[in-house]
Formats: C-alpha cells, sequence, structure tokens
C-alpha cells in the first residue's frame, strides 16, 4: 500500500531558510545608507532654501545677512542651520542633521553661487 505523504520535508525547509538568509545578508547592507543619504538631502535642501531666502534679503537691503531671524527662512525638522558670515559681497552657511554626525556647508559670493558640499 502507497502512502502519499504531504508537507515539506525538513531538508526542503532548511534550504528555503538558507536562501532568505542570503537575501537578508545582501539587502541589510544596501538599505543601511538609505537613512544617511536622506538625511543629508534634508541639509542640502535647506542649504538651498536658505540660498533662496538670502537673495530676497540682497534684492531688498542690497547685503546679504548673518542672521536667520532677518530671513524668511524655515528648516527641515532636526536640521540646524547656522549662518557663519554675510556681507554685502558674500555669505556662508552650515547645516547639521541631529541624527547623523555629517555637516554640509554652502559658500556664496555676488560671483559664484554657492553649491552645498556634504561628505
Amino acid at each position: 500500500m502507497k502512502r502519499r505523504t504531504s508537507g515539506f520535508t525538513i531538508i526542503e525547509l532548511l534550504i528555503v531558510m538558507v536562501v532568505i538568509a542570503i537575501l537578508v545578508a545582501v539587502v541589510i547592507p544596501l538599505l543601511k545608507g538609505t537613512k544617511e543619504r536622506a538625511f543629508v538631502a534634508s541639509m542640502r535642501s535647506d542649504l538651498r532654501n536658505l540660498e533662496t531666502a538670502q537673495e530676497s534679503y540682497f534684492s531688498d537691503w542690497q547685503s546679504y545677512t548673518s542672521t536667520l531671524a532677518a530671513l524668511t527662512f524655515r528648516g527641515s525638522p532636526n536640521v540646524a542651520v547656522s549662518i557663519d558670515s554675510g556681507t554685502a559681497t558674500g555669505w556662508g552657511a552650515n547645516a547639521a542633521h541631529s541624527a547623523t554626525s555629517e555637516t554640509c556647508t554652502i559658500a556664496v559670493s555676488r560671483q559664484h553661487t554657492g553649491t552645498p558640499t556634504c561628505p
């Protein structure tokens, strides 16, 4: 008499578990840097928005400001933006996110528009 078996053998289940473990081992390092890149992107975005606010201020006052309060600028949550210098010819600023040690900087002058640089 033949017996009909249903289900999986232990070997089949172990092979599936090994394949899943290999896939997880490959995917986790790829996703690990995703949050860091998102934090850097928000810092870059804030510095670009700050550049727009500074240019608007310059069009009104023919000088750049060194205080954020003088600008119509609102940064992203957990991103600290500070203006290092503001003169009639240029300005510089830094952005830092509370969840990362990376910082981004920008320097702008009347002759050169700035591009945020992040490590």
